[in-house]
């Protein structure tokens, strides 16, 4: 429909800024005079909407623009709120917080006032004000359904250590400044580096910062947890990294490990390595197949915590590993019986 467009052409020039007709007509496959016609539509119904011509010309919204929340239903309101929730879980950040408060009166409200009256609504308020995590199950502004799904990311935010990191780093990146500290690497190497610091992010349960790399003039990833002495200098970034679509490459070499296991283990192997079981076999028997980056050690340490309830069948170079590592903890424990 020709509303639900407009609304998402809306919705994509906030996000995106300035985009040619061109573009436009791509992402919503229509042609170049619709988009030209939306435009005027989006114009009359008092849209701030810029048109540049030239080279680098296109649509865009002026910067004083605010969305008016009646665009949005109650269920964008859901998504939203539990992201935002999300996001406190792992980012306890005031300003997150901030934006919760503005958020949860309009949330809290949004039916209960047609549907309930002025009781319900000062009802929902409180349930909003109070007891946060609640407010969704409690408030008959969610017509008694709550939400449907809830993240935490809670695990994120348990180290203290990494919680201060994340501040000096946060603080650096507003500031567009150097950073300096020593980082440990996969294979136990330790550097000190001077990197550019661009984002923080949150993946494969640790954090992460991306950064441009001074010494190699590329982007690169950090591990949280491998960083130390983490120091904020006074030298400003060498380039506006804001600018720039940074996409980093996952170039860690993935293997595809297939096991046999016993019954014992067949759930704890669909929980921890996601995998597949490949074939059935006889008495709860099963052959699993998982594909990992081949220098993690999480995987490793799993399947070593199995013991003989699993059998690698391929490839060889885990086996081998696995074989080399069993007799070197059996050394170890040999020598220190001896002593």
């Amino acid at each position: 429909m020709k509303i639900d467009r407009l609304i998402a052409i809306m919705n994509y020039l906030l996000r995106h800024g300035k985009t040619s007709a061109q573009k436009l007509s791509e992402e919503f496959e229509v042609s170049v005079r619709t988009i030209v016609r939306d435009m005027e539509t989006l114009g009359q119904a008092g849209i701030p909407i810029q048109s540049t011509c030239g080279a680098d010309g296109g649509y865009s919204i002026m910067d004083t623009y605010i969305l008016d929340r009646k665009v949005l239903t109650h269920q964008d309101y859901d998504h939203i709120i539990t992201a935002l929730y999300a996001l406190l879980s792992a980012y306890a950040d005031k300003s997150v917080k901030q934006t919760m408060d503005k958020l949860l009166p309009f949330y809290a409200h949004a039916d209960a006032i047609a549907e309930a009256g002025e009781s319900c609504r000062q009802s929902g308020a409180s349930s909003a004000r109070g007891q946060g995590r609640g407010v969704f199950s409690e408030s008959t502004g969610n017509k008694g359904r709550g939400r449907t799904v809830q993240l935490d990311f809670g695990v994120a935010s348990e180290n203290r250590g990494i919680n201060d990191a994340i501040k000096i780093l946060e603080s650096a990146i507003m500031q567009q400044r150097t950073v300096s500290f020593r980082y440990t690497n996969n294979e136990n190497v330790v550097k000190q580096l001077e990197v550019e610091p661009v984002r923080l992010e949150f993946k494969w349960y640790n954090w992460y910062l991306i950064a441009f790399h001074l010494e190699h003039q590329d982007y690169c990833m950090f591990k949280l947890v491998r960083m130390e002495e983490i120091v904020v200098l006074e030298r400003e970034n060498t380039v506006n990294h804001k600018e720039r679509d940074i996409v980093l490459q996952d170039d860690r070499k993935v293997i595809a490990v297939t096991l046999r296991g016993n019954a014992a283990v067949r759930a704890k192997c669909r929980e921890y390595l996601n995998g597949e079981i490949t074939k059935e076999l006889e008495n709860g028997g099963f052959e699993f197949q998982f594909c990992v980056p081949e220098s993690e050690v999480y995987w490793y340490g799993v399947i070593l915590s199995f013991g003989n309830n699993v059998t690698i069948l391929e490839p060889q170079s885990v086996i081998d590993r696995i074989l080399a590592t069993c007799d070197e903890v059996q050394k170890h424990y040999e020598k220190d019986g001896g002593e």
